[in-house]
């Protein structure tokens, strides 16, 4: 198996950097020991150049591989006991005079022994890298292969610019035209239906099973009363599945509340099928169950679902033919899915490398041959030459497919197994910068299946060290970078977009997370538990641990590790597997617990505040309804995320937590929101502050916050005319510094219509706006903003100038009108109706705006759709509640947008049906 070049690369290259760190500061060490480190950093920056080295080779033997490993492990145990000093050592007095000279003097003798340890680990890691350097001359690493043909773009482009902002979901499936159209009339058969129907999609891995299917429930969806979205699996287990159908189906519901979400959690087989039995009384729904892998699972599955005199449709995917025969007996429907024809999939190449001619050249011939006709091979290996002709002086796409044919084994062709397929993937890989494919690897971390957020896992790629400054570029713009490229060459897909147009969620495809689980275990660099893939237990220390279920023999499993130098921790759904370890958990730099529903006790999170090098806690999700006032212990802490719990307040101690970046606060569906405090003013560092409630005057501290690039307010409580004028000058002077994101939800206290539409300095830099409460008519001055891409206007009064303000916003990408259903204030009913009026479009208006949303209970109209060039689609989202007669005038919208695509000889722009749930306020 090549060598995974990637992690190993990046752990030499991040400790390098915090070994220069460590000799700048002036922590006293025993004698010697600063020669020692010098010696280990000098050692390791030659170790990183040869690796840059290898990164370009083709293959590697056995000797260079165990090298490597050797490297690895030295690598990261250097670098856990750099990262411990400065914890063992703080606190060191600095300055003249005489009682700083009796502190000094105490401080010395009271961390003797520490330092003695310190000094003694040091020199043992130092004899270590000694027999590492040593041992590449000996067997003779250091001799790179002749002849071995570099990897073109392997050490990638310096600067990968963001794609331009498009929705997700706009163009069909290229291929899967034909399928759409057969299966259409399965679709158009059940309207009418009384009986369960049963459909089974089956072919190869890779072939495009689920795009097809989803591109089916996309499309004819919302003709159904409910329906939902599951994955079986490999390792199907009936509650899991079972739980998720009960979960959004309940979301469906009108009378729907969240606290009978949690209630779900606590149901066995028999009462999930009772309550799955009530939720579709007397509904037509429509069910789509990803990737079968047992004709057991299937039955268990079908039997488990209602029988109705309304009638079900249910959709499989499944590789197996067993599934779809078992499918097919109970009179179901079976469409295999085939290969792409030659044709087909030389316009789903020019799909993604746009240059190529009308006409297939030799190149692309021979290399679409190799790809077999499966889109999964076919879009990862378009990436891989248009990432080539990125990189590269030479502009001529044919010498690249070319290229990438020579490097493609002749054996591949037609009848394309597992093994090519892994074979192709191995090739682009390998063909990616070192910091890529760790920022790849690390996807591992997620189950199959899982969207991941874009910025959930930006954050953590920067909170794991794994993303540098660069090119003049920040850490969070180097990391976009990162996640632009993997999307750009398809190892990744992207699934939702923001309504501003960047992509908002994504997911990988199973056989690549196969692949790169397998490496990410060869290489420890992270070990993942109940996961997909029987993965082997470790034979190194675990460095980080990805926690996929949590039952018994997870637990188990867990108990058994060497757990003293995992640096990344995450638990998915469940967190009694760590329950006995946590405090095995010595040098935990990431901890992420999202959704984890077992956390409400508070000496779980009292442990968690002695994991004094966190610098990445997410607790979203969670029971918690409360922080102790350790957590000023995290002094390292830059992510803070509680969205979506209980917590109304943070401990006084949270100004001591002078590097937090982002905190991430409230529960907008519960109404739920952070108070805002003079000590959460004073973490100065703090880009992104959200969920906040401001009462009184405590907005004035504001202004401290120079830093800050974006900020929800979610409340605004006690507020008199002198309140208004705080906060107004605080958003002035913080749109004078770095705010670009604003939200303001102003509790029908009259903010927005009294001060923030008189502002004398209006947020001019502003990329995105959100404004909800009070507000008859838009400010004058927003048509000042000329960068505003992001718009939304909720339960706010809708009138024909308003359009023609805004039709002058030369960037605007998305418009939203919405009514916030969580508003249950009498007095919103004063302010406007719980219907949008009538609203039209005049010609020339907002000419990049390419997403409409449209939130409502009820609907007058909308005209003049044509008028809005740009625009791509129509997301419109109808309350749980809406009458009758809202589906009848959302046909007219549809109407309109079909009229438009027939004129534009275009799919664009589409309409998008979602429901949203009214849930009944809590008390």
């Amino acid at each position: 198996m090549d060598l995974v070049v990637g992690a190993s690369s990046g752990a030499v290259k991040s400790l390098v950097n915090k070994l220069g760190s460590l000799l700048a500061q002036e922590y006293t060490l025993i004698a010697g020991v600063r020669d020692d480190i010098q010696y280990i950093n000098d050692e390791l920056a030659s170790m990183q150049a040869f690796l840059s080295k290898l990164t370009r080779g083709v293959a590697h033997d056995e000797q260079r591989q165990d090298w490597m490993k050797q490297v690895r492990e030295v690598a990261y145990d250097i670098e856990d006991c750099i990262d411990d000093v400065g914890h063992r050592l703080g606190g060191e007095p600095r300055g003249a005079g005489g009682l700083l000279s009796l502190r000094r003097a105490w401080y010395l003798t009271a961390t003797l022994y520490e330092r003695r340890c310190i000094a003694a680990d040091i020199r043992n890691l130092k004899r270590r890298a000694q027999h590492v350097s040593e041992r590449r001359t000996r067997y003779g690493v250091e001799n790179l292969p002749a002849g071995g043909s570099s990897l073109a773009g392997a050490n990638g482009p310096s600067d990968r610019p963001a794609p331009p902002l498009q929705l997700i979901g706009n163009t069909e499936p290229v291929g899967m035209e034909a399928a759409i159209s057969e299966l259409e009339e399965w679709f158009s058969e059940g309207k009418h239906g009384t009986q369960q129907r049963f459909l089974a999609i089956v072919g190869f891995g890779g072939l495009g099973k689920t795009t097809l299917a989803m591109a089916l429930y996309r499309k004819f969806g919302d003709e159904f009363d409910r329906r939902a979205f599951v994955l079986a699996s490999q390792k199907f287990h009936l509650q899991t599945v079972l739980r998720n159908l009960v979960r959004q189906f309940h979301e469906q519901q009108a009378d729907a509340s969240q606290d009978a979400l949690h209630e779900i959690d606590e149901l066995g087989d028999e009462a999930l099928k009772k309550k799955l039995s009530n939720q579709l009384k007397d509904k037509r729904y429509h069910i789509l169950i990803d990737d079968i892998w047992s004709v057991s699972a299937w039955e268990n599955i079908r039997d488990s679902l209602p029988k109705n005199d309304k009638g079900g449709s249910i959709a499989v995917t499944t590789r197996f033919k067993s599934v779809a025969e078992a499918c097919r007996r109970q009179q179901g429907k079976v469409y295999e899915l085939m290969a792409l024809s030659e044709e087909t999939s030389y316009k789903l190449l020019r799909q993604i490398i746009t240059c190529v001619p009308d006409d297939p050249t030799d190149g692309a011939k021979t290399v679409l041959k190799k790809c077999g006709g499966l889109p999964l091979v076919i879009i990862v290996v378009a990436g891989l030459v248009a990432s080539k002709m990125k990189s590269n002086t030479n502009p001529e796409v044919d010498s690249h497919l070319v290229e990438v044919n020579k490097d493609l084994s002749d054996d591949l062709g037609n009848n394309l197994t597992t093994e090519g397929v892994t074979h192709i993937l191995n090739h682009c890989y390998n063909h990616l910068p070192a910091d890529l494919k760790t920022c790849l690897l690390y996807l591992t971390m997620f189950p199959k299946g899982c969207c991941i957020s874009r910025k959930r896992l930006i954050r953590r790629w920067i909170a794991e060290g794994f993303i540098a400054e660069k090119h003049g570029k920040t850490v969070e713009e180097v990391a976009e970078d990162c996640f632009n490229e993997l999307i750009g060459r398809n190892l990744v897909r992207p699934t939702n977009n923001s309504s501003n147009g960047k992509v908002k969620s994504c997911q990988i495809h199973d056989m690549v997370l196969e692949y790169i689980v397998s490496k990410s275990s060869d290489e420890n660099f992270i070990t993942v538990i109940g996961g997909h893939w029987q993965t082997p237990f470790p034979s190194y220390k675990v460095r980080r641990l990805s926690v996929q279920k949590s039952g018994r023999q997870e637990k188990e499993t867990v108990e058994r590790m060497k757990l003293s130098h995992v640096r990344s921790l995450t638990a998915m759904g469940s967190f009694k597997a760590l329950h006995s370890t946590l405090l095995k958990f010595q040098i935990l730099q990431v901890l992420d617990l999202e959704g984890c529903k077992d956390l409400s006790h508070s000496y779980q999170l009292k442990k968690i505040c002695n994991m004094h090098q966190l610098k990445y806690l997410s607790l979203r999700r969670t029971d918690i309804g409360k922080i102790p006032k350790k957590i000023s212990r995290l002094e390292y802490l830059e992510i803070l995320d509680i969205r979506e719990t209980n917590v109304k307040k943070l401990p006084s101690s949270v100004e001591n937590l002078e590097r937090m970046v982002h905190l991430l606060t409230g529960n907008k569906s519960k109404q739920i929101a952070l108070e805002l405090t003079e000590e959460i003013t004073k973490m100065t560092a703090l880009q992104t502050l959200s969920g906040i409630e401001i009462c009184g005057s405590s907005s004035a501290a504001l202004q401290n916050l120079t830093n800050l690039k974006k900020l929800k307010i979610y409340k605004l409580e006690n507020f008199n005319e002198r309140d208004h004028e705080l906060l107004l000058s605080a958003i002035e002077h913080l749109s004078s510094c770095s705010l670009k994101f604003l939200a303001i939800d102003d509790s029908f206290r009259g903010f927005l219509d009294s001060s923030l539409s008189s502002s004398q300095a209006p947020p001019e830099h502003l990329y995105t706006l959100e404004l909800s409460g009070m507000l008859s008519e838009v400010p004058r001055w927003i048509k000042s903003l000329h960068n505003l891409e992001k718009l939304t206007l909720s339960l706010t009064s809708l009138t024909t100038a308003t359009l023609q303000t805004l039709s002058s916003l030369p960037e605007l990408f998305s418009l939203i009108f919405s009514l916030d259903a969580t508003k249950n204030s009498s007095n919103v009913l004063k302010i406007v109706a719980p219907a949008l009026p009538p609203l039209s479009f005049l010609e020339g208006a907002m000419p990049e705006l390419q997403r409409l949303e449209l939130r409502f209970r009820t609907i007058e109209c909308v005209y003049g759709l044509e008028n809005l060039s740009s625009l791509q689609q129509v997301f419109l989202t109808v309350s749980s509640q809406a009458p009758d007669d809202a589906k009848a005038k959302i046909s007219q919208v549809k109407r309109q947008v079909s009229l438009i695509q027939k004129a534009k000889n275009s799919p664009n722009p589409n309409v998008v049906m979602d429901e949203y749930n009214e849930l009944p306020k809590e008390l």
